[in-house]
């Protein structure tokens, strides 16, 4: 259900309350009299209003764009745009990777707002990792929705003319665009006013990013990469944050930075959020140790998130490989299929020194940049805080500025278990 008329405003409580009484379906699901209707803001994101919303009968969430970032207020206005390219990505993530997405149940383009099915019992996921919950369907999960979203809106799936036409519908989303090449790419390696990290504990390391310059010119490959390369349709914010769980369900929700680039940064996004969440671990033990167990399964998610999605789009690949790319008339016979099954091999190490760099300009900007996550901000001690985030950002500098010494994930997660105990100059200061 979708509707376009009508004019913008900024709806609380009670005006949303007449707008959903307003809408039959809507107001059938939620069942009894609106007026007993219990509706709750919720929304602890950077950008929009959230709603929840209850009756008689269920519940629907119900999602709103702000004109402006609501982390900074009036003064970061942001085209309202952005509601549409969420919902269009949500479409499509919906025909691609069923079951994975929230189910969209009215749309209305004139307020930018989006009424989404109630996602209960899930929790978000980073909340969860701060609390050391293990989840044993995330990685079939994660893993199905990326090598899908990913592989089937590619040139290896696509006609030439079906990928451009792809591209085309999300090119509009330049302003979300816009804010991740600033905050992901540009500003944590330079003085920004908007910057902020654990002080006095991390100042000298926000000065060695700001004078490294090996670091800036492999962050500047990577925002030239993230800018040129329309790969596939991104979600373009996967992180712990935007992925709800339970122990038997995972769904991928907030796509408003949805747009055609790299492969690479959806998934160093995830790898990047659990890498964090790893580090952070020791930062909210009540004993020492008693996450031990936790840790070893973030390290172990972290490997089987990468193989598992790597063996998924191969799969893919090998079976519904209609693109133009790579046409198959090509690799005719034992030898031709030999030597493509070799370069899919070499696209996938491709793909994966480029996770690695993604993955690595994502931790680096959630310590030094705008727009923080509680697995570090939940730790109350700064000084334990700060040790958690340099161990985080010694092996983030490592992986953007020596990728090649990550040739596998388990380089990854065994550099990672190195850190876990290294000690930086502050800790015992």
């Amino acid at each position: 259900m979708t509707q376009g008329q009508g004019d913008y405003r900024i709806l609380q409580e009670a005006a949303l309350r007449d707008y959903l009484a307003g809408l039959p379906d809507l107001k059938g699901l939620l069942g009894g009299e609106p007026a007993s209707w219990v509706i709750t803001e919720v929304g602890d994101g950077n950008l929009n209003l959230v709603f929840i919303a209850k009756g008689a009968r269920g519940g629907i969430a119900v999602k709103q764009a702000l004109p402006y970032v609501r982390l900074v207020g009036e003064s970061w206005p942001l085209p309202l745009s952005r509601a549409h390219f969420e919902y269009l990505a949500l479409s499509r993530q919906a025909q691609l990777a069923p079951g994975l997405v929230p189910a969209l149940l009215h749309h209305n383009e004139a307020l930018a707002l989006t009424v989404m099915e109630l996602l209960e019992p899930h929790i978000i996921m980073r909340k969860g990792l701060v609390s050391g919950t293990q989840y044993p369907r995330f990685v079939d999960d994660i893993t199905t929705f990326m090598a899908r979203t990913l592989f089937l809106t590619s040139d290896l799936a696509l006609t030439a003319a079906d990928k451009k036409e792809g591209i085309a519908a999300f090119a509009g989303n330049h302003a979300l665009c816009k804010i991740t090449e600033d905050l992901i790419f540009t500003d944590p390696y330079r003085i920004a006013d908007q910057n902020r990290w654990t002080v006095p504990y991390l100042d000298a390391l926000a000065a060695a990013l700001r004078d490294d310059m090996d670091l800036h010119v492999a962050i500047s490959r990577l925002k030239l990469k993230f800018m040129a390369s329309p790969e596939a349709l991104l979600h373009g914010d996967l992180h712990t944050g935007s992925i709800m769980v339970t122990d038997s369900q995972t769904r991928v929700i907030d796509p408003e930075f949805a747009f055609y680039g790299p492969m690479g940064f959806d998934v160093g996004a995830v790898l990047a959020n659990l890498l964090m969440a790893y580090f952070a671990s020791v930062g909210h033990e009540r004993s020492p140790g008693e996450r031990r167990a936790f840790e070893g399964w973030v390290l172990d998610t972290v490997e089987k998130v990468w193989n598992g999605f790597a063996r998924k789009f191969l799969d893919l690949w090998r079976a519904e490989a209609a693109g133009d790319a790579y046409p198959i008339s090509l690799f005719a016979g034992e030898q031709g299929a030999a030597r493509l099954e070799a370069e899919r091999q070499a696209y996938m190490q491709r793909l994966f020194a480029d996770t690695v760099g993604f993955a690595a300009a994502k931790t680096i900007r959630r310590i030094f940049g705008l727009a923080h996550n509680i697995d570090f901000e939940l730790i109350e001690d700064p000084r334990k805080r700060a040790v958690s985030e340099a161990r985080a950002v010694r092996l983030a500098r490592a992986m953007m500025v020596e990728t090649g010494s990550f040739p596998a994930i388990a380089d990854v997660t065994g550099a990672a278990k190195k850190l876990r105990d290294w000690q930086p100059e502050f800790a015992n200061g």
